[in-house]
C-alpha cells in the first residue's frame, strides 16, 4: 500500500498473478477510485478531441489525463486554479492526471512533435532535429528554456516550474519533470540525461513538499517519478532503483511512470527490467503506449495505468479497432456496408450507426465523424482493459490474450502513425 492514505490518495494490489508481474487493484484519489489496471484517454487540453467529458463517462473511461505545457501555454494554470481544479473547469466528476511537460519539450527539441523513434536499431546522434525544423526547445541542468509554438513568446520550465503549474492545474496525479530522451541519442548522452532527470526528481520532491503545505486546504495531489534509460538495461534498472528509493524533504514518490522512447520489440522485457527494481506496493503507470497489442504486453509486465492519444488520433482520420483488426471506414468496400464499425462492441457509435453512414460522414468532413469514431476507439480500448482486469481476477487473462492476439490483425504500434 503507497503512502499518503490519510491524505486522499492510496493504492491496494487486490490480485497478483502467480509467476507474472501482472495484477489488479485499486487506485483511490480525493476525486475518485480508479479500478486497475486500467487506460486513461487523453484529455490534452481538458478535452477529449471532439468528445463531450459526459461521453468519456459513458463509455467507462475512469480518469482522464491533461498535458501541463498545453495547460501552461492555454489558458494559464492560474484559470485551472481559480475554477476549482482540472476537475472542475473541464465538468470531469472523476481522477486526472497530468504530465510533467517533458515529452513536449523533447519533441519542441528535436520537431518530430507527436512521433518519436520507436525502434532502437537506428542511428545515433545528440543533435538530431527533424528536417525542415527549427529547434524550439535547448535543455541545460537548471531546466528547459523553450519558444511557444502558439506564438513564439519564449518561456522557461524547471522542476520547481513544472510543480507549480501541475499544483495549480489541480489533477490527482502529476508526474515529475524529466528529461524525455529519443532512441536516437547516445548512450553517453542517456547517461547524462538519467543524471539530470535525478537531480530534478529531488527538486520536485522539495517543491511538491513545499507546496503541499502551502496549499494545505486543496485536495492531495500524488506525485510520481518518471524512469527513463531508453533501450539499456542497466540504466533503466539504475533510474529505477534510484528513483524507487528516493526520499528528499521527508517525503518520497507516491507512484512511478515509466517514460521516454521505447523499443517497442523490446517493450515487455524493458518494463519489467523496471517493475522488478520499484517498490511492489506503489502504482506503476506506462506513459504514451496505447496500441491494443501493447496494452497486453504492459499488463502482464505489470502496469497498473495507462495513457495514450492513439485511439482518438486515428480515429480523426477513420481508423478505428475490431476484434479482427484496425480498418480506414473512408475505404470504398464500406459505402454501402450497414454493419456496425465491431459487431461485438456495446459502444453508443456502434448501438446507433453503421459503417456505411461514418463513409459518409468522412468522405463529406462532417465534424461528427471524428466524435462518432473517438467513442468508439475509446471504448475499445477502455473495454478491452476493462476485460483483462476480469480476466486477471477470474485467473483467464492469458486465455484472453492469446485469443485477442489470434485474431487481431493489424499490428497498430504508434511508430506506424
Amino acid at each position: 500500500m503507497s503512502t499518503n492514505a490519510s491524505l486522499g490518495f492510496k493504492f491496494e494490489i487486490e490480485k497478483s498473478v502467480e509467476n507474472s508481474f501482472a495484477r489488479t487493484g485499486t487506485l483511490s484519489t480525493p476525486n475518485g477510485v480508479i479500478e486497475t489496471p486500467a487506460f486513461i484517454p487523453v484529455g490534452t487540453k481538458a478535452t477529449v478531441k471532439s468528445v463531450l467529458p459526459e461521453a468519456m463517462r459513458e463509455l467507462g473511461a475512469q480518469a482522464l489525463l491533461s498535458n501541463a505545457y498545453h495547460l501552461y501555454l492555454q489558458p494559464g494554470p492560474e484559470i485551472l486554479d481559480a475554477a476549482g481544479g482540472l476537475s472542475k473547469f473541464m465538468n470531469w466528476n472523476g481522477p486526472t492526471f497530468t504530465d510533467s511537460g517533458g515529452f513536449q519539450v523533447l519533441s519542441l527539441g528535436v520537431g518530430f512533435k507527436k512521433v518519436l523513434a520507436m525502434d532502437a536499431k537506428t542511428f545515433r546522434a545528440d543533435d538530431v532535429i527533424a528536417g525542415n525544423k527549427e529547434r524550439l526547445a535547448h535543455v541545460d541542468d537548471d531546466g528547459v528554456t523553450f519558444k511557444s509554438h502558439l506564438n513564439g513568446s519564449m518561456h522557461r520550465f524547471t522542476p520547481e516550474v513544472s510543480m507549480q503549474i501541475q499544483h495549480q492545474i489541480g489533477a490527482d496525479v502529476m508526474f515529475a519533470f524529466d528529461e524525455c530522451t529519443t532512441l536516437h541519442n547516445t548512450r553517453r548522452y542517456q547517461e547524462r540525461a538519467l543524471d539530470r532527470t535525478y537531480a530534478w526528481a529531488i527538486r520536485c520532491l522539495d517543491e511538491h513538499k513545499r507546496l503541499t503545505e502551502a496549499r494545505s486546504d486543496k485536495p492531495y495531489q500524488a506525485l510520481f517519478g518518471v524512469i527513463q534509460g531508453a533501450q539499456y538495461e542497466d540504466l533503466r534498472r539504475k533510474a529505477a532503483q534510484d528513483l524507487g528509493s528516493l526520499e528528499s524533504s521527508g517525503i518520497s514518490f507516491d507512484g512511478f511512470g515509466i517514460g521516454g522512447a521505447l523499443d517497442k520489440d523490446s517493450l515487455g522485457t524493458i518494463v519489467q527490467w523496471v517493475n522488478s527494481e520499484l517498490p511492489e506496493g506503489k502504482p506503476k503507470h506506462l506513459l504514451g503506449i496505447g496500441a491494443p497489442e501493447d496494452l497486453f504486453i504492459g499488463v502482464e509486465s505489470g502496469i497498473d495505468t495507462f495513457d495514450c492519444v492513439l485511439a482518438s488520433r486515428i480515429a480523426r482520420s477513420s481508423a478505428v479497432y475490431t476484434m479482427t483488426g484496425r480498418y480506414n471506414l473512408t475505404n470504398a468496400t464500406y459505402k454501402r456496408d450497414f454493419n456496425p464499425i465491431d459487431d461485438e462492441c456495446d459502444c453508443y457509435t456502434c448501438i446507433n450507426y453503421t459503417r456505411a453512414y461514418l463513409n459518409h460522414l468522412f468522405h463529406g468532413k462532417e465534424m461528427i465523424a471524428a466524435t462518432l469514431a473517438t467513442i468508439h476507439n475509446e471504448r475499445f480500448v477502455v473495454r478491452l482493459v476493462d476485460q483483462m482486469r476480469a480476466a486477471l481476477k477470474t485467473g483467464h487473462f492469458f486465455d484472453l490474450k492469446a485469443e485477442f492476439m489470434g485474431r487481431f490483425k493489424h499490428k497498430s504500434g504508434q511508430h506506424h502513425d
